[in-house]
């Protein structure tokens, strides 16, 4: 299995430039797994709706192969639990994708929150706050959100 914890945190070197680009795609896949994890562990319960929205999330945006996700799913759980706050995948979000990619972040974020039909509080705290994180302000949260079907 691909050593996916020590490419997040770069630890190996990579002179080649056409490497640099696809460990810091990789890199970015998982903040964003880690997140979206994140988000539907929030409530107290990881259902097994919203374990599904999260790998069609995964394979349909990042074009992913059951095996990689898998292992993307793992590499950004252990992360996440080695984390002390989300700072450090929304930091590196923000450092290399345009204001349009964060916004289908929260996009993607709104379809975990509403994969069970409900907006929790501690969801709605949460996605608040990676908003902020990643530099959304107020109307293109809500913008966001409009997009994705909810019940309630």
């Amino acid at each position: 299995m691909i050593d996916l914890v020590k490419k997040f945190f770069g630890k190996s070197a990579q002179v080649d430039t056409g490497n640099q680009k696809r460990e810091n795609y990789h890199d970015i896949r998982v903040a964003t797994c880690a997140i979206l994890l994140e988000m539907a562990n929030i409530d107290g319960e990881f259902s097994d709706a919203e374990r599904e929205d999260i790998i069609s999330i995964l394979k349909k945006d990042y074009q992913l192969s059951d095996e990689y996700t898998a292992e993307l799913l793992e590499a950004s759980n252990k992360e996440l639990k080695q984390s002390i706050d989300l700072w450090q995948f929304t930091n590196l979000i923000n450092q290399n994708y345009s204001t349009e990619e964060r916004i289908h972040i929260i996009e993607m974020i709104w379809k975990i929150v509403y994969a069970d039909g409900k907006l929790d509080k501690h969801e709605d705290y949460l996605v608040h706050k990676l908003a902020n994180l990643l530099r959304l302000n107020h109307k293109q949260l809500i913008d966001a959100k409009v997009k994705i079907p909810h019940i309630g």
